[in-house]
C-alpha cells in the first residue's frame, strides 16, 4: 500500500520485519508446546525462546538460493542458535507457521479496525444528538419527498455501523485460528495437544479441522466483511458529496485556512476527502474477489492463494483503516448548514405535505382514488408555476400549495382551513424522533 492512504499503526503490522516477527512467534510458541509436552528438553526450548533471532537482510540472501521463504526464515534462525536449533520448526510444515502467524496478523489489525469503527460510530452519534431536529428534506429518486430531520439521517448510519461493528466481531471468531496439524493436517508428526497449546500462548483457537492450510472461507469472510463496511461509509461519503454540490449546499467539508480548491478556480471548495473515500471503497471490495477465488484450492493445498494475499490482506487492512479515520475526520468536522436545510425544504412551495393532505381525506369519507386525484391536480399547478419562475411563498409567506388546496371547492367540501393549514405543521414529522432515537441509541 502506498504511504499516501496508510497509517503507521496499521501499516507497522505489515511490514517484513512484522511478518517474520510473527514467524518467530509462533515457532517459539511451539517450541513451547513441545516442551511441555515432554518431546523436547526444557534448557533447549528456553534458548530458543531466549535467543532465536532474524536478520532480513540474511533471509533475503538464503531465499535468493533456495527459493523457499520459510526455509530461508528457519535457515536463518538457525545461525542464531547451537545445537538446539534442531527442534526449530520441528514436525512442523511451512503452513502451520504462516497461517498461524496470520491469523495473529489479521487479529491484531482487525482489533485496530474495530476501534476505528467505534470511533466513527461515536463520531455520528455526536452530530446526531447535536442535529436530532434539525429539519431538512428528504428526498428519493433525487427529489424531495417529505420533511425528515438531519438527526435521523445520522440515526441510519450509526444503525448501519452497528450492524457492521456486529458483523466484525462475529468475523474475528471466525479469522482467530491456527494450526500445527503437520504437511496433510493429519496430525501425524504431533499430537492435536501440541496445536492446543500453541494458539493458546499465542491467543488463537485451534481450527477443528485443517489440511496443510487453514481453509480460505475464513479470510473470504474477512475481506466481504470489510467490503460490506467500505460500502457503507462509500455511501455516507456520497451523501456529503450530494449535500456539498453547490445547488444544494447543505453542509461540507471542513474547509481549512490557506486550503485551495483548484489550480485554475481560486473560488473552489471541492469534495476531495469524500471523493477519495469513494475510491478507497471500490479498492477495498475489489479485495474481496481474490479473497472468494482462493477458497477453492487443489486438493489440500496449493499455493495459488499465496501471491494474491501478499497484496490484499495488508492492503485490505491498511486502506480500510485508513478510510475509516478519513471518514472519522469529515463526520467530526462537517460543516453543517440548518438554514439552507430549510429553504431547500421550502423550494418546492410546500408540496413536501402532499401525503400529509391526502391522508387526511379518507378519514373523512373520500376514496384513496378521489383523495389522490384532489391533491395530485393541486401540486402539479405549482410544479408548474415553480417552472414559470412564480415565487413559492406569498406575500404573507404562505406556500403555493397551501393557496392552490385552500381555494380548491372539492378540498374545501372535506377538510376546513383550520384542518389544511394544520397539515402544513413541521412538529407533525418530528413527533416521533426520540423514540427513533430510543431504538437507535439504546
Amino acid at each position: 500500500m502506498i504511504d499516501r492512504y496508510s497509517r503507521e499503526e496499521m501499516a507497522s503490522k505489515w511490514t517484513y520485519q512484522a511478518k517474520y516477527q510473527a514467524w518467530l512467534d509462533v515457532e517459539k510458541a511451539v517450541v513451547k508446546a513441545w516442551a511441555k509436552l515432554g518431546k523436547i528438553p526444557q534448557d533447549d526450548a528456553d534458548k530458543i525462546v531466549a535467543n532465536a533471532g532474524f536478520d532480513i537482510k540474511r533471509i533475503d540472501e538464503i531465499e535468493a538460493v533456495t527459493r523457499h521463504d520459510l526455509i530461508a526464515f528457519t535457515t536463518s534462525v538457525s545461525e542464531t542458535l547451537g545445537d538446539e536449533s534442531r527442534w526449530f520448526h520441528y514436525g512442523m510444515t511451512s503452513s502451520d507457521t504462516i497461517d498461524t502467524a496470520v491469523a495473529v496478523q489479521m487479529k491484531d489489525s482487525l482489533e485496530l479496525v474495530i476501534e476505528d469503527v467505534k470511533m466513527i460510530m461515536e463520531s455520528i452519534k455526536k452530530r446526531a444528538q447535536e442535529h436530532k431536529m434539525t429539519l431538512m428534506v428528504g428526498r428519493s429518486h433525487g427529489i424531495h419527498g417529505e420533511p425528515i430531520t438531519f438527526g435521523l439521517v445520522l440515526a441510519v448510519w450509526y444503525d448501519e455501523m452497528a450492524r457492521h461493528l456486529e458483523n466484525l466481531e462475529q468475523t474475528m471468531d471466525v479469522i482467530c485460528v491456527g494450526q500445527v496439524s503437520g504437511a496433510m493436517g493429519n496430525f501425524a508428526h504431533a499430537p492435536l495437544e501440541l496445536e492446543e497449546y500453541t494458539c493458546e500462548e499465542l491467543g488463537l483457537k485451534a481450527a477443528p479441522a485443517s489440511n496443510q492450510v487453514i481453509q480460505r472461507d475464513r479470510y473470504a469472510r474477512l475481506a466481504t466483511a470489510l467490503a460490506l463496511m467500505a460500502s457503507s461509509i462509500e455511501k455516507f461519503a456520497v451523501q456529503v458529496r450530494h449535500w456539498q454540490r453547490t445547488e444544494v449546499y447543505e453542509c461540507e467539508e471542513y474547509f481549512a485556512a490557506g486550503q485551495k480548491g483548484s489550480s485554475a478556480m481560486p473560488h473552489k471548495r471541492n469534495p476531495i476527502l469524500t471523493e477519495n473515500i469513494t475510491g478507497l471503497a471500490r479498492m477495498i471490495r475489489a479485495y474481496s474477489i481474490p479473497a472468494m477465488e482462493n477458497v477453492a484450492l487443489w486438493h489440500e493445498r496449493d499455493i495459488s492463494h499465496s501471491s494474491t494475499e501478499r497484496f490484499w490482506l495488508p492492503d485490505a487492512f491498511i486502506t480500510t483503516d485508513f478510510m475509516l479515520h478519513r471518514m472519522n475526520n469529515v463526520i467530526a468536522n462537517l460543516t453543517v448548514y440548518p438554514q439552507n436545510m430549510m429553504k431547500n425544504l421550502n423550494l418546492t412551495g410546500g408540496l413536501v405535505f402532499s401525503q400529509r393532505v391526502l391522508l387526511e381525506l379518507p378519514i373523512q369519507g373520500v376514496s384513496r382514488e378521489d383523495a389522490y386525484r384532489i391533491v395530485q391536480r393541486n401540486a402539479m399547478k405549482v410544479w408548474e408555476e415553480i417552472q414559470q419562475g412564480k415565487p413559492t411563498t406569498n406575500d404573507k409567506g404562505e406556500s403555493l400549495y397551501l393557496n392552490h388546496l385552500l381555494a380548491d371547492e372539492e378540498l374545501r367540501a372535506s377538510l376546513s382551513e383550520e384542518q389544511i393549514r394544520e397539515c402544513f405543521n413541521y412538529d407533525y414529522y418530528t413527533k416521533n424522533v426520540d423514540n427513533i432515537f430510543k431504538r437507535v441509541f439504546k
